[in-house]
């Protein structure tokens, strides 16, 4: 059974996993996160409704044809992914095509000023507007790419991989190298609790599924320790959670939402902030507990595992995207954010599971940090995956 810590006077102790692994070596409740937080608030609901809205004012605003097109990509996307089952297919290196999504145009694109909607279409390999123009005409069957009556902005991704601070450390933050014992190593994103019954004394890491679960191969109680097994953590001397819940990748077919999980956390081993590194020194910090939506010229930042603290900004909205998960496995992705850098990468392997949030002093959460290539990072919207996990943040 689940245990629990003695009460105070101000908060109750949220429960502990059950048959908890030996306490480690430098362990340390001294921050504060062994305690309860508030409960969660009842106005999060509302909150992801509204950031659902801001979303649809932005794709409804699109113009229709572009849209259509955006569909036409997308159902060719899924074709590439199911007649493959779920393996990368020659098909889908033939049509070198792995994702669109809607973003603003720079002024380069026949049809769209700068600031207009434009189809963001990614790309394996380089190739021209015109080539990407007739070779959709061709796949998609929609001659309104031939005919330049669809803004196009191409961009070179490569074939997109479910991406993968390095120490370790009590209480583990945010930002830091966090995994499921048989994988290598993700990011830890922050911190939730469940929004009804025994989950709402559970407070919980929230990753990938790729992270947490291995990929729909985990199962529920599995150890997660920190660091990740890559950089050294094992169990249960690094343990800090069992997995709790994931949402199942779907392969073969099918359209996913999140790559998203949870795991149920020693409460003295881990804390609601994000870290980074600052001239040799660990840096702390909040954010936010409202999500926002994602719109295109968003600035953005994360802290990962890998790159750590960078920005960039927000450049597409409603992404479909294929996702290359090892072992010839893809799986299609629908309603995403991608995100680039001014300069360098946003993200890199082993920054996956970061939480995105909004460079300003809000800094509210926006996604989950899952995938990318070609210096383009793919995100999850923060909201769905809060609502597929049913969970809330704690920050």
């Amino acid at each position: 059974m689940a245990t629990k810590r003695p009460t105070t006077s101000s908060s109750q102790d949220f429960e502990y996993p059950p048959a908890p692994a030996p306490a480690p070596a430098g362990s340390s409740s001294s921050s504060g996160s062994d305690t309860v937080f508030e409960a969660p608030d009842e106005q999060l609901s509302a909150s992801a409704e509204a950031v659902e809205a801001e979303a649809a004012a932005f794709l409804g605003s699109v113009d229709e044809g572009l849209l259509a097109a955006k569909q036409a990509i997308e159902q060719l996307l899924g074709r590439l992914a199911g007649d493959a089952g779920g393996i990368q297919s020659q098909d889908a290196m033939d049509a070198n095509v792995v994702g669109v999504g809607i973003g603003v145009g720079d002024g380069s694109s026949p049809g769209a000023l700068p600031g207009d909607p434009v189809l963001e279409v990614y790309t394996i390999e380089p190739e021209a507007p015109p080539e990407t123009r007739a070779r959709l005409a061709s796949a998609a069957g929609l001659q309104a790419f031939s005919a330049d009556e669809v803004p196009i902005k191409t961009v070179c991704t490569g074939i997109i991989d479910a991406s993968q601070h390095r120490m370790r450390l009590r209480p583990s933050p945010g930002g830091i190298s966090i995994g499921h014992v048989r994988i290598t190593a993700g990011t830890q994103a922050c911190l939730v609790r469940g929004r009804s019954g025994a989950r709402l004394n559970r407070l919980m890491v929230l990753s990938n599924n790729h992270v947490l679960a291995n990929s729909n191969a985990a199962a529920i109680g599995d150890a997660i320790v920190q660091p990740g097994p890559f950089d050294g953590g094992r169990a249960p001397a690094d343990q800090v959670a069992i997995l709790e819940r994931f949402v199942p990748i779907h392969f073969a077919g099918g359209n996913n939402l999140v790559d998203a999980a949870t795991g149920w956390a020693w409460p003295d081993r881990v804390r609601r902030e994000l870290m980074y590194l600052s001239g040799g020194a660990v840096r702390l910090f909040r954010v936010g507990a409202t999500p926002v939506a994602a719109v295109p010229g968003l600035a953005v930042g994360k802290t990962g595992r890998t790159t750590q603290l960078t920005s960039g900004r927000v450049v597409a909205v409603g992404v479909t995207i294929n996702v290359n998960f090892g072992g010839g496995r893809v799986a299609r992705f629908v309603n995403q954010i991608a995100i680039r850098a001014a300069s360098g990468n946003f993200s890199q392997g082993g920054d996956s599971g970061s939480l995105i949030w909004t460079w300003d002093a809000r800094r509210a959460p926006v996604g989950l940090l899952f995938a990318g290539g070609g210096g383009t990072t793919f995100a999850n919207r923060i909201s769905d995956v809060l609502a597929a996990l049913d969970v809330n943040l704690v920050t």
